[in-house]
């Protein structure tokens, strides 16, 4: 069953929370402000956390902590002017993953008075020694809900499902290419951006692992020059120019059945699909245009989403006045929230972005300029590169394999970057710690007017 409401945050909130609550082998607190994501589902982002100090608390045990209410009056003025939700969290050392009788009586002394300072949706939550986060909220009138999915996006991707916790004990994580796994991504969803080359193979093999729900977003029509890289696309499809999401949404409906897929057939700059992509769980960006790339950048810092970005390209060279082929090689970036960006990684710039809008604005201004095809100083209308984007969309898939179900004899930390030469028969990786990380204002923003920061996507009144 899918989750209804999820609590998210970046990796390095949670090892800073970790760090804090954990110290001592006595109760600590914090306090979590959250913003959300767009609904319907309820699917709230940690943009801040207040950590309780120590000496701060009147009492601190292995089994109980009495901290001051200034801390929680610091909480209520952060979250207040937006309507953000507050959520109270303290350690439990002894590594019981459930609330107990004194965690419910401490709820019902001290929630009721984040109500009254104004009227969101608050809760509560513990962490155990490994890490694993459980979380509640509460109404108005202190009925309180589980929250389903508790999911943070690090150098692994961690989850926490309230319904496998038994008894206080969270079952083990599945392993990876089990039914396990299949199982689990069942009630997971991904945002596929880009339904064509390496777009195509990467949807098919995540409608293929089982995700439950599979948002495509792509704008174009398929056309007969890319029938040799896009699959499932077909002559008859080319022929009535059917949209590419349109394509493969029937497609995995024959093994799928209906209700997987969710059709957006518009760029991923809309309004329409960055609230359809900030509800799911993994990004996929697999375009080919710098903006595309910056938009899915964006989705992921403001949602706390890990993205994973995939790029190819064969560049040439003049050999005695011909061209000849310098590389065919491959590139995949995972950036996790707080982290450093596709930004910071040079993948778009400023002046890139403008050059690749001005080729848009005005193609006759750039008709020389070959650089946004495959193979680099070749006009090549129908280019044979679909067992190029098969290495690279497997790449792709398997590096976010690695991340929610590790099985890398290295850590994951060394693997924020992977390119490959196929000219070369190389490969080299790179770690999170070699790129500089730059201040990112967007990071937990939510669904916060205007979307992204961006005034072109503020909601219009008539849709408010």
């Amino acid at each position: 069953m899918m989750p209804e409401r999820t609590l998210a945050m970046a990796g390095i909130t949670h090892a800073a929370l970790k760090q804090h609550l954990l110290a001592d082998g006595n109760e600590a607190a914090a306090i979590l402000i959250c913003a959300r994501s767009p609904g319907p589902r309820h699917r709230l982002v940690v943009r801040r956390s207040i950590l309780v100090p120590h000496d701060a608390c009147a009492v601190r045990k292995p089994d109980y902590i009495v901290w001051p209410g200034a801390y929680i009056e610091e909480a209520i003025d952060a979250a207040e002017p937006e309507g953000l939700t507050i959520i109270l969290l303290h350690s439990h050392p002894g590594g019981w993953l459930d609330f107990s009788r004194v965690d419910d009586e401490s709820d019902r002394k001290v929630i009721p008075g984040i109500f009254q300072a104004f009227g969101a949706c608050h809760g509560s939550a513990i962490m155990t020694p490994d890490g694993a986060i459980r979380a509640r909220l509460y109404s108005d009138d202190m009925t309180s809900t589980p929250i389903d999915l508790v999911t943070v996006a690090g150098d692994d991707i961690s989850q926490w499902w309230n319904d496998v916790i038994i008894d206080g004990t969270i079952a083990s994580r599945p392993l990876p290419f089990t039914s396990s796994m299949t199982a689990e991504l069942s009630r997971l969803s991904a945002a596929v951006v880009g339904v064509s080359g390496t777009g195509s193979l990467a949807a098919e093999q995540v409608a293929r692992l089982g995700f439950g729900s599979v948002v495509l977003i792509d704008p174009d029509k398929v056309e007969k020059k890319n029938l040799n890289r896009i699959v499932n696309s077909t002559t008859a499809d080319a022929e009535q120019g059917v949209a590419k999401v349109e394509m493969f949404s029937r497609a995995v409906g024959t093994y799928r059945g209906d209700g997987v897929t969710v059709l957006i057939a518009s760029l991923l700059g809309t309004r329409e699909a960055i609230e359809a992509v900030g509800q799911c769980d993994v990004i996929f960006c697999c375009v080919d245009s710098k903006e595309g790339r910056m938009y899915a950048d964006l989705i992921a810092s403001a949602f706390l989403l890990p993205l994973f970005d995939v790029g190819v390209t064969i560049p040439t060279f003049l050999d005695d006045g011909h061209v000849a082929i310098a590389d065919v090689s491959g590139r995949i970036d995972y950036v996790q929230p707080g982290g450093s960006t596709l930004s910071d990684r040079g993948v778009y710039t400023p002046e890139g972005l403008r050059a690749e809008h001005l080729r848009l604005a005005d193609p006759g201004a750039y008709r020389d300029e070959l650089a946004a095809g495959y193979i680099k100083g070749v006009l090549e209308e129908a280019p044979s590169v679909i067992t190029l984007n098969m290495r690279a969309a497997s790449a792709l898939v398997n590096e976010f394999i690695a991340r929610a179900y590790p099985f890398r004899q290295e850590p994951n930390r060394n693997y924020a970057r992977s390119e490959f030469s196929l000219a070369a028969c190389d490969e080299e990786h790179y770690a999170e710690d070699e790129y500089q990380r730059q201040e990112n204002d967007l990071f937990g923003r939510g669904d916060a007017e205007p979307l992204l920061g961006m005034p072109q996507f503020r909601k219009s009144k008539r849709n408010a």
